[in-house]
């Protein structure tokens, strides 16, 4: 294995609604996106993405922690995250993995 090679796995996170954050980050980390035009920069703080889209915010922690490059976007693609406990993979017999679990 090296850090530069895809494996393959396909990685399935479910609950990402109940995702703790430490400290104030839930009130003062804020998410930003542009739309490309002047003055389009829009911002949301991490509280209200939660609330909303839950899986957006778990994304977007994966991805600033992945390569940004080619292996990185295809890694990106074997990423599914569900905000409840459901999901459409069982067919796959995903292994449950325990995370331990962070205080609010």
């Amino acid at each position: 294995y090296t850090p530069n090679e895809d494996m393959g796995d396909h990685v399935i996170i479910v609950n990402a609604a109940k995702v703790g954050l430490t400290g104030n980050k839930r009130q003062q980390k804020r998410a930003y996106r542009h739309s490309g035009y002047p003055g389009g920069l829009k911002s949301v703080t991490y509280g209200d993405l939660l609330a909303k889209k839950p899986e957006v915010a778990v994304e977007r922690a994966v991805r600033g922690m992945v390569p940004h490059t080619r292996l990185g976007r295809a890694q990106m693609k074997k990423l599914h995250v569900f905000a409840g406990a459901e999901h459409n993979h069982a067919a796959q017999q995903p292994e449950p993995y325990e995370i331990k679990k962070i205080a609010q």
